[in-house]
């Protein structure tokens, strides 16, 4: 049978909101034990977004949860920078990680039944994360970042030492507004770090030092700088077994794998200068793209041709200087975890593509020639992030398109069209197009498979992911296109996307939205306050007031946006013409607005102001607050109501069929037109599923 000719709101999908909260987990933070055993984190939306660390033997291939069950409060998550990452650490027998709930830090033995004990104090003010096992001084070192001065006071930080037998604190290295990454050299003595200051982030003017450490631990002298410095960032160092500092560095204009031999005195050199990026920009501490391997290798990843729709995993001989590409079957990699033992080399990682979910996977080979040689086939899969079997028929694959955009240059997006087996539109009728913005704004749209965004794609939407100028993977040159142009920069390139793909004829141009979460919900308001381009937006969590966010986000953001607007108070001026909360009166399409409200990132006052200022204008909104949410959705419930709360909002602004679970958080939209179907103040929005 040929495919039903239907509309937009009317295809069938069996991709539900409920599946894709019941069905997926989101898993990270890999480790491989001496013992062949693998560890790692899952993020579950179904126990309230709580993380928790599991075990796998190698000896049967069991699994167990390490961290106790949900009613004991532990969930292995930090929130230094509030962005967290690098919050636990397994190292022989034990696993000290960080507590969410009270931020402080515990010991666990793996063994089964055991239960955490706490190092630090209960009153603590202090919050860890990034940590690095000392074992010859029975230690614990970390970056600390310290909230005793209060709230209204910028927290202070540093690497310090935490004491094991004892939980006492001991502050090593300050000096500097942030740091990252302490390694120790294979014989302890020395002590490598990065570091940086406002307003810089850790993508932009970023410091590798190294300090010496007498036989306490204790360091001596002043540090030495290595690397970095002004238009230089620097990230991921890593003592090799050869005692080289190895680390990645974007001082040729890209993020390539450098390497230096500290008592030989040598320059910091690229092994392999290409125009290509080893790295990601540092949100998150715990970054672990490569690995240095005891036979004259680093295995890597690494992002080079954006036609090819995603990364790829090289091993770099480090004699030759030579790069071989290995075949995985995979596109997208996260953190690398390696055991190079005498039985052999194994790899572990999350990695993903286009139509393969996440899961967690092993790569086990008897050398580097077994690497180099290996096959997709090699690769065992230890845990799915979903146990979902889709359909390849309901499933969009991402094609690649570079696009012009304004001032003569181009940009990147990925482009899903439209897909289910079932359903095709009727002759002369096009897609709407929703086109995505990713968050930071530094990170990038990626190619792995995302069921959030099938669940547009099966239902007549296609997307576009734009990579606009100010994303990773492109260069640094590419990233600063951004620089003192935040909302000018990205809101150009999202406008030229969706205008390309309507003169191309590949979406309908009287139905484009346009949506984005933190820093890609500013630039949806931003594209609607300032262009008259589409017709219906939704913030997720994102920046309406810029000059709100400088005054009052977290210390790590807190002089961001120095760099993407302008000094603050100086540029007083521009943060309000930038601010879409100051142009609401020129916005003239529907905007939804999705909002948790402990988050400390973007205040909810941010979305609350935005809804009443649209409210006030008469334009069809709403503003869906979720109750113990920080920034971004954790909640299995809430991760639902974002989904299906846009796809409804956008039904009923737009004229398609769209429902919501009544079961959900109500949903009320205000200043809808009376049509016969307008919910009543304070009901549901559910309630109007069957009446349309």
């Amino acid at each position: 049978m040929g495919k039903k000719q239907a509309a937009l709101g009317e295809w069938e999908s069996p991709i539900s909101s409920e599946l894709i909260v019941s069905k997926v987990l989101r898993l990270g933070s890999p480790s491989v034990l001496p013992t062949g055993d693998i560890t790692w984190v899952e993020m579950r939306p179904s126990e309230q977004g709580r993380s928790v660390l599991i075990h796998r033997s190698a000896a049967d291939g069991s699994t167990r949860d390490i961290t106790p069950e949900p009613s004991s409060g532990f969930n292995v998550r930090t929130r230094v920078h509030e962005y967290g990452g690098g919050e636990h650490l397994v190292a022989g027998s034990k696993v000290y990680f960080s507590n969410f709930m009270d931020q402080r830090v515990y010991v666990q033995d793996l063994t089964p039944g055991s239960e955490p004990v706490a190092l630090t104090a209960a009153d603590s003010k202090q919050r860890f994360a990034n940590y690095a096992l000392d074992e010859p001084r029975n230690r614990l070192l970390a970056v600390c970042e310290d909230h005793s001065k209060g709230d209204d006071q910028e927290a202070s930080n540093s690497i310090a030492a935490i004491d094991l037998a004892t939980g006492a604190v001991k502050q090593l290295v300050t000096g500097h507004d942030f740091f990252s990454s302490p390694v120790l050299s294979p014989d302890g003595s020395k002590m490598a770090y990065v570091a940086w200051d406002h307003p810089n982030m850790p993508w932009d003017d970023v410091l590798l030092l190294v300090t010496d450490l007498d036989g306490a631990g204790l360091p001596v002298g002043e540090p030495r700088l290595v690397a970095g410095g002004k238009d230089t960032s620097v990230q991921q160092p890593q003592w090799g077994p050869d005692g080289a500092l190895y680390f990645i560095s974007d001082a040729s204009g890209w993020w390539n794998l450098y390497r230096t031999q500290l008592e030989q005195d040598s320059q910091p050199a690229a092994l392999l200068p290409m125009a290509a990026e080893f790295g990601t920009p540092p949100w998150l501490f715990g970054l672990h793209s490569y690995e240095i391997l005891q036979e004259g290798a680093a295995v890597l990843t690494l992002f080079d041709d954006p036609a090819a729709a995603g990364s790829q995993l090289g091993v770099i001989d480090t004699a030759t200087l030579s790069l071989t590409r290995l075949s995985t079957g995979y596109s997208s990699y996260g953190k690398l975890a390696v055991l190079h033992a005498a039985e052999g080399l194994t790899i572990v990682t999350v990695a993903g593509s286009p139509s393969t979910p996440q899961a967690l996977v092993k790569l086990q080979v008897p050398d580097l020639a077994g690497l180099l040689a290996s096959s997709p086939s090699d690769w065992q899969l230890i845990k799915p992030s979903t146990d979902l079997q889709l359909d390849p028929g309901f499933i969009s694959q991402p094609r690649s398109i570079e696009y012009p955009t304004e001032g003569g240059v181009t940009a990147f997006m990925n482009f899903y069209p439209p897909t289910n087996k079932d359903y095709e539109f009727p002759p002369g009728q096009l897609p709407a197009l929703l086109v995505k913005i990713h968050g930071g704004p530094t990170s990038a749209a990626s190619t792995l498979f995302n069921i959030g965004y099938q669940f547009w794609t099966s239902r007549g939407f296609a997307i576009a992911d734009v990579n606009y100028g100010g994303s990773t993977g492109f260069g640094r040159s590419y990233r600063n296109r951004l620089r003192g142009n935040w909302g000018v920069t990205d809101v150009n390139d999202c406008c030229a996307a969706a205008r390309y793909l309507a003169d191309q004829g590949l979406v309908d141009g009287s139905r484009l939205c346009i949506d984005g979460g933190s820093a890609g919900g500013y630039t949806t308001l931003a594209v609607l306050a300032f262009r008259d381009v589409f017709s219906a937006g939704a913030s997720h969590y994102g920046v309406a007031d810029a000059e709100l966010l400088a005054q009052h986000t977290h210390k790590f953001e807190s002089r961001y946006l120095d760099l993407l607007i302008g000094p603050y108070p100086a540029d007083k001026e521009l943060y309000q013409q930038r601010s879409p909360i100051h142009s609401a009166d020129k916005i003239s399409a529907p905007v939804a607005l999705f909002q948790g409200d402990e988050d400390k990132i973007v205040p909810p006052e941010q979305s609350e102001a935005m809804w009443e200022a649209l409210k006030a204008k008469g334009l069809p909104t709403t503003l869906m607050m979720y109750k113990g949410e920080q920034h971004g959705f954790r909640k299995a419930e809430n991760i639902r109501s974002a989904l299906e709360g846009e796809m409804f909002f956008y039904g009923q602004v737009l004229g398609f069929k769209a429902s919501y679970s009544p079961e959900l958080q109500p949903m009320t939209i205000d200043n809808l037109p009376d049509t016969g179907a307008k919910p009543a103040t304070g009901a549901p929005a559910a309630a109007l599923k069957d009446e349309l």
